[in-house]
């Protein structure tokens, strides 16, 4: 009998944490979904990563309202999914930032993307009808970018490819704070089917050369301390490494994408089953794994239908 599909048997909310991690840095929480960074500033705010939804996006907007009443002025994408961007609209920010590769894979991806992470995740997307459609960043960047909010700074950077083409991170130097996006995760199952696997060892590298103090991963508990960032970092370096070198030699021999499945399944489930969205991402992580291990640089577009077809090859 096949496993229920994806993420959409996860009925149950989550208990949501607001933490400081920093000098009016915040971490947005709750056991495993996807997490938001907000930056307060001498004159405005900065929040990192948008929730699903407008209605999702309240939800961090209620407890900023908490601790401070300065506008946000500016929402970055750590890239392009849906879940992380599609409640922009709600904080009347003024600019929206990513990089230049994020906007590009919202014209190539993004609306196949959307119907394929509500279809995939249905209890992240509240209020879907709320969304006025694609999210359209009003300033990108290749590389780097600095923003100042006030005299606090940001730093905006493309370190790598890593869950996706064009994930970025947020540090603030003052107080020697990350926020990483989807490009490193607590605890939690990365999410691959987008990922470059040979290159986001190396980006994780980068990110810990900065040495933080605290770090907000794009899922999981917020890392307090640098022995906690560098677990992170680890953790998600090991995951990355279990999953692609099963495929890679699954590959290598000719087997099919199945036996890569299953095969990875007897490395990976005794290690990650406890993981937030493992089973969830397992079927996607393996896919991409064995396409890139074939060659395939750039990932296949998920559409809702391919999504189906995928997890019913896999987890029949």
């Amino acid at each position: 009998m096949a496993k229920q599909f994806a993420s959409a048997g996860d009925t149950a909310e989550k208990k949501i944490s607001f933490d400081e991690i920093g000098n009016g840095l915040y971490a947005f929480t709750a056991e495993g979904d996807p997490n938001s960074g907000v930056i307060i500033g001498d004159d405005s705010v900065m929040v990192i990563d948008a929730q699903a939804t407008p209605a999702a996006a309240k939800e961090v907007i209620d407890r900023i309202r908490k601790v401070t009443d300065k506008p946000i002025k500016h929402v970055v994408l750590s890239h392009y999914h849906a879940v992380r961007v599609l409640g922009a609209s709600a904080y009347g920010a003024e600019q929206i930032i990513a990089s230049d590769k994020c906007r590009s894979m919202i014209a190539e991806r993004g609306a196949e993307d959307w119907l394929s992470e509500q279809q995939r995740m249905p209890r992240l997307f509240k209020k879907p009808e709320q969304i006025p459609g694609l999210t359209w960043p009003t300033t990108t960047f290749q590389e780097r970018m600095t923003v100042y909010l006030g005299k606090r700074r940001v730093d905006l950077m493309h370190l790598g490819r890593s869950h996706t083409a064009g994930d970025i991170v947020a540090w603030v130097p003052d107080a020697q704070v990350m926020f990483a996006g989807d490009g490193a995760e607590y605890k939690s199952a990365c999410y691959c089917g987008d990922a470059h696997f040979k290159d986001w060892p190396t980006t994780l590298k980068r990110m810990a050369a900065f040495e933080p103090v605290a770090m907000v991963p794009g899922r999981g508990s917020a890392l307090t301390s640098r022995e906690k960032v560098q677990e992170g970092l680890a953790l998600t370096g090991q995951f990355l490494t279990d999953h692609y070198r099963v495929a890679e030699a699954v590959a290598a021999r000719g087997a099919s994408l199945k036996e890569a499945f299953q095969a990875t399944r007897e490395v990976c489930d005794p290690k990650y089953n406890t993981y937030a969205i493992y089973e969830h991402c397992l079927p996607f992580n393996v896919a991409r794994a064995y396409d890139e291990a074939q060659g395939i640089d750039t990932p296949r577009i998920w559409t809702a239908e391919r999504d189906l077809a995928m997890w019913n090859e896999l987890q029949g």
